[in-house]
């Protein structure tokens, strides 16, 4: 560098060391970082509990016929859906139906033999003068017996009725077949499954919860529900059942949870988690869990922002922390309510530093 470059420097008019420091402060002003703020504030402590669980139908029934016999037909296939009621198996029947018919027919004679017996037992007793009193009871008699024929007959039809009924089999809800294990022409027995139908209309999920949580939840106890099929989502749950029965290997007991929107596709089988928030009553300062910052050696602090004339500083805070839940982390020691804290633009400061503040949610 030349000498008269060094004068030149120098010699520049209006300018002073107060000066210089202005323009240095008014650039640091400038050159402050915005950060977002939340305040801390008293809330309810939340304890969370995550849950795994699955999809369950309410109703699965292996389904069998109640008599042996050669399968005629199979009415469905391995998916279909069916309504309660609509049949979906039917046996050989042909010796049945020819029993039936044949007892139809005796019910028939046994019918038109009372109506005689009656006819002349109504004839005698017009002619009472006539005839003598045995024959009206000879005849009297006669028409007992043929109403007793009458009963046996109709009780036999009912029989032979309800056996050829066995030879269908029909879907005792409606639900979708999730299992088909047999083909027509194959012989089948009594208690055999045929097929496995599964209801999909108000499924539940069953999680299995740990035992330390039984005493501290109810009907009311808030549930969060996620579905794998569904990973962005987050629904509101509701306990339908707790099932006091311990598993001693896993020490869990069963949880029973059912979805409170409506019109969400659920499959019996479909995995979920959850998390089960208890409230046990006590309050204490929470932050966001953003405004949390963990040190390797195990420090955990919180920057806070606080009026200095006519700037925003900042300075870090040691704290301790308890219960995380729904984003937020309670604050045990270290953190009065009301204080801002910065829950976005954290990772750099340095004490005391002047920054620009934005509250908002993190």
């Amino acid at each position: 560098m030349e000498s008269g470059q060094f004068d030149i420097r120098w010699r520049i008019p209006g300018v002073s060391l107060l000066a210089l420091f202005a323009v240095s402060a008014a650039t640091a002003q400038q050159n402050a970082p915005t950060v977002l703020v939340s305040r801390a504030e008293q809330a309810a402590l939340i304890e969370e509990v995550p849950l795994t669980g699955t999809v369950v139908s309410p109703r699965i029934a292996e389904l069998s016929t109640e008599v042996s016999g050669i399968v005629a037909e199979v009415k469905v296939e391995l998916g279909d859906r069916v309504r309660a009621g609509e049949q979906i198996l039917q046996l050989n029947s042909e010796l049945e139906s020819l029993t039936l018919e044949a007892a139809r027919a005796t019910t028939e004679q046994a019918r038109h033999e009372l109506g005689d017996a009656r006819r002349r037992l109504a004839e005698a007793r017009k002619l009472g003068e006539i005839q003598s009193v045995s024959a009206a009871e000879t005849i009297a008699a006669e028409v007992n017996i043929d109403v007793a024929k009458l009963r046996r007959a109709v009780a036999e039809e009912k029989r032979q009725t309800a056996q050829l009924a066995r030879h269908r089999l029909s879907a005792p809800f409606a639900g979708l077949i999730s299992r088909k294990l047999v083909e027509q022409g194959e012989w089948i027995q009594p208690g055999e499954t045929v097929v496995e139908l599964v209801a999909l209309d108000q499924l539940y999920i069953d999680f299995q919860a740990p035992q330390s949580v039984y005493a501290k939840i109810d009907d009311s106890t808030r549930l969060r529900v996620r579905l794998d099929v569904l990973p962005d989502r987050r629904f509101d749950g509701r306990i339908e059942k707790i099932i006091p029965v311990t598993d001693p290997v896993s020490r869990t007991f069963l949880l029973r949870a059912a979805l409170n929107e409506s019109g969400v596709r659920l499959a019996p089988g479909m995995s979920a988690s959850a998390i089960l928030q208890l409230d046990g009553g006590a309050r204490g300062v929470v932050v966001p869990r953003d405004a949390i910052v963990r040190y390797p050696d195990g420090r955990v602090t919180v920057w806070v922002a606080e009026a200095d004339g006519d700037k925003t500083r900042v300075r870090e805070l040691r704290v301790q922390t308890g219960l995380g839940f729904e984003g937020r982390v309670a604050i045990t020691q270290g953190l009065e309510a009301g204080a801002l804290v910065v829950v976005r633009g954290n990772e750099s400061l340095y004490e005391g530093q002047a920054v620009i503040v934005r509250e908002g949610d993190s």
